[in-house]
């Protein structure tokens, strides 16, 4: 019976234990988010640079995108969430490189994202 005590006991602490991971990395009442102008003041000051080859540079700019992603303004992270999902793609291809189709569907997330950001 011991066993089990100390197996209830260590899964609560388990569970506790990632419990709270969870709300430090995503924060109580979640990540704030900037608004449009602090969006786009944002993304112009950006300095994010890529190195490596072409697989490796889509695996960053995917995971760079994921990354601020959540900050934005809806109207700028939500496109930026998509094109993070396109460089997923883009970066588990044997080659890493956008393909044609990915790359129109890239400059439609740009441009909307130009909607808001002049």
């Amino acid at each position: 019976m011991t066993k089990v005590r100390s197996g209830v006991v260590r899964s609560a602490v388990l569970l506790s234990a990632s419990v709270a991971a969870a709300l430090l990395l995503g924060g109580c009442a979640g990540t704030p988010k900037m608004d449009v102008k602090a969006s786009c003041e944002f993304l112009n000051n950006d300095t994010f640079k890529p190195d490596g080859n072409q697989q490796q540079q889509s695996k960053q700019i995917a995971a760079h995108y994921h990354e601020i992603a959540d900050k934005l303004a809806p109207e700028i992270g939500d496109p930026i969430k998509e094109m993070a999902a396109i460089m997923d793609k883009a970066a588990a291809s044997s080659l890493g490189a956008t393909t044609q189709e990915q790359q129109q569907q890239l400059t439609v997330h740009f441009n909307k994202i130009g909607e808001y950001c002049k």
